[in-house]
């Protein structure tokens, strides 16, 4: 049966504390609030509970990856049950020995794993070395049905590709969450950090506006600097959400831990979809060639 309540989301923007034990009773913890604060659909950063590892290329930190259902998810759990919220969940997952995975669980308010999202593009720049530790993921692009309606959910390098934003709102997904890690070399920062931090935005906003629903990135805030030293990485916040015509509702700072909370209402996109009919319209007899790398012609 169709969802047309409206209801609250919270983007739990935060930095990672000095244990994952620790950082995942602070992800509890913020939870706890934010439903006290009326959300019913929570989401966390990208790999939420350590520093960002993939600064460097090192065996032992496949030692924090974990299965899935796993400790995480257990703890969560808890949190979701006591809240009877739905917390979206990224992990780094251990699939089996030498595979594994940049994921997220979707934890209903039951507390049990509703489904699990594998990151799909895989990015390697600098301070960004994700294809040393994750394979891409597999279960392709999906839809959760949540207590409050369909769900859809893709992982940071994700938001750059309009591709999975389509092929996750083609399953019916009336919001699409990124959770995410992304930041800043503070080097580059004074010439181009404005304009990177712009860039993000506006193609997520454009999801939005493609797919006439809502869109919400939930990045972490600090600077974070790997043990083998260098200038590391400053994640620049700016947790945000809009609604189907690309309109930010709500928006964090850069710098702060915060919960930043907004209405979604199933209607409005029912509606933006009815007058602007984007997928009406779409030529689905002419798009084959996007399943080539590039076209030579």
């Amino acid at each position: 049966m169709p969802h047309h309540k409206p209801f609250t989301v919270a983007l739990i923007q935060m930095a990672p504390a000095d244990t994952p034990g620790r950082s995942i009773e602070k992800a509890a913890e913020l939870c706890i609030q934010a439903e006290k604060q009326g959300a019913k659909l929570l989401c966390l950063p990208e790999l939420f509970a350590t520093p960002y590892f993939c600064q460097t290329e090192d065996h032992a930190h496949f030692s924090l990856a974990e299965p899935i259902p796993g400790p995480t998810t257990a703890e969560l759990g808890k949190a979701a049950k006591g809240a009877s919220a739905t917390i979206i969940a990224p992990l780094f997952e251990r699939r089996a020995a030498g595979l594994y995975h940049n994921s997220l669980a979707v934890i209903g308010p039951d507390g049990e794993v509703l489904g699990v999202y594998r990151k799909m593009h895989i990015p390697d720049d600098p301070l960004f070395y994700e294809k040393f530790y994750f394979a891409p993921g597999d279960l392709g692009f999906k839809r959760f049905d949540t207590a409050v309606g369909p769900v859809g959910t893709l992982i940071c390098w994700d938001q750059w590709y309009p591709e999975a934003a389509r092929l996750t709102a083609l399953r019916g997904s009336n919001i699409l969450f990124y959770p995410t890690a992304i930041g800043w070399h503070p080097s580059e920062k004074a010439q181009y950090g404005d304009e990177q931090r712009d860039a993000w935005m506006t193609i997520q906003r454009a999801h939005a506006i493609a797919n006439g629903c809502y869109v919400a990135a939930v990045n972490r805030v600090g600077h974070e600097i790997p043990e083998t030293g260098g200038d590391g990485l400053e994640f620049w916040g700016t947790s945000f959400i809009c609604g189907p015509m690309g309109k930010i509702i709500a928006q964090a700072s850069t710098n702060q831990e915060e919960i930043v909370l907004a209405e979604v209402d199933p209607k409005l996109v029912d509606t933006t979809r009815t007058h602007w009919p984007f997928l009406r319209d779409r030529r689905i007899d002419a798009y084959g060639p996007l399943e080539k790398r590039f076209i030579d012609e």
